[in-house]
């Protein structure tokens, strides 16, 4: 995904200045986490925890994925999409340029097609 110049790169700069969300960001890199384990790491509230979530989903910052627990339970647990980004400045214009991780795999997946001589 690539945002360069979109009108959604000022929606990701003003959830990149939330602190929360900055957080969860970090803590969701490190794996999968519950909305609960990211109020407990992130030191906010479920409600707040929540909220960002949303909004990073939105923007396609923060993937979501239901999973099965041992007691049968389904549960959310979030990691974050993003793997790089970008901010340039040139001829006084900010652009913004996401890498999330599913571009560095297709990436990979085209570099492997090309080393194999695939079309």
């Amino acid at each position: 995904m690539q945002h360069g110049g979109s009108p959604n790169s000022s929606e990701i700069f003003r959830i990149l200045a939330d602190e929360y969300a900055r957080k969860i960001l970090v803590a969701a890199d490190q794996g999968p986490m519950t909305a609960k384990a990211l109020s407990e790491e992130c030191d906010a509230s479920l409600t707040t925890v929540y909220r960002r979530v949303s909004t990073l989903q939105d923007l396609e910052l923060l993937e979501e994925r239901n999973t099965v627990d041992s007691n049968g339970a389904h549960r959310s647990e979030f990691e974050t999409a993003l793997e790089g980004l970008h901010v340039d400045l040139t001829d006084g214009e900010l652009s913004l340029t996401l890498e999330t991780r599913d571009d560095l795999a297709d990436n990979f997946t085209s570099l492997w097609d090309d080393l194999r001589g695939d079309d």
